[in-house]
């Protein structure tokens, strides 16, 4: 294990160079479940500096990440190599999700030219440590490419059914924490369930 100061032009390189990444938070609650979530898709995570990394997302079923972050900001980010020389990387920071209309948003979203219409939010990383190890018992994998369906069915959802979506799956999380109580506003406000 070592632990780096920073993320250097090294170690940028190897999280960009990773098809997947994963992403684990937690409630503060004991009872809570711990969340672990895969990401993927080309050009959806951005190293933003020495100490900020972020990453698009467009939701799912649910907002686990979300309602975490909302509560106590702790996420760690793991990437693998699955081919080449073995490594682990770790960053372990505090997080907060960027939702579109938050001031922020169009600057953060401009970091990602890949990105597509309907994100949910833009998880934006404050990295904290930055710490490898071996990696040895990572398999070696071949890539064969990213899947297309989550983007493409993002994009062909309007804002009213992206709001209907959201304000159906993701309200709060699996412990009742809020996730996304806003989208279950708007929904009820101007979209209907």
């Amino acid at each position: 294990m070592q632990v780096h100061p920073e993320i250097d032009d090294h170690i940028r390189n190897f999280i960009l160079a990773q098809h997947v990444f994963f992403v684990a938070t937690a409630p503060l609650a004991a009872d809570g479940h711990v969340n672990v979530s895969p990401k993927g898709l080309a050009g959806s995570l951005a190293v933003l500096g020495a100490h900020r990394v972020a990453y698009l997302d467009y939701g799912g079923s649910g907002a686990e990440t979300i309602a975490h972050l909302r509560e106590n900001g702790r996420i760690t980010l793991m990437f693998a190599a699955f081919d080449g020389s073995p490594n682990i990387l770790r960053l372990y920071g505090t997080g907060r999700p960027v939702f579109a209309g938050d001031p922020d948003f169009d600057t953060l979203r401009a970091e990602f030219p890949l990105a597509m219409n309907r994100l949910r939010a833009i998880i934006d990383v404050r990295v904290e440590r930055v710490q490898d190890s071996c990696g040895y018992g990572v398999p070696l994998m071949t890539f064969d490419g990213h899947r297309d369906r989550l983007t493409a069915t993002w994009a062909n959802k309007d804002k009213p059914a992206a709001e209907r979506f959201w304000a159906k799956k993701n309200p709060r999380s699996i412990d009742g924490l809020p996730a996304m109580p806003e989208a279950r506003e708007a929904a009820t406000k101007g979209y209907g369930p």
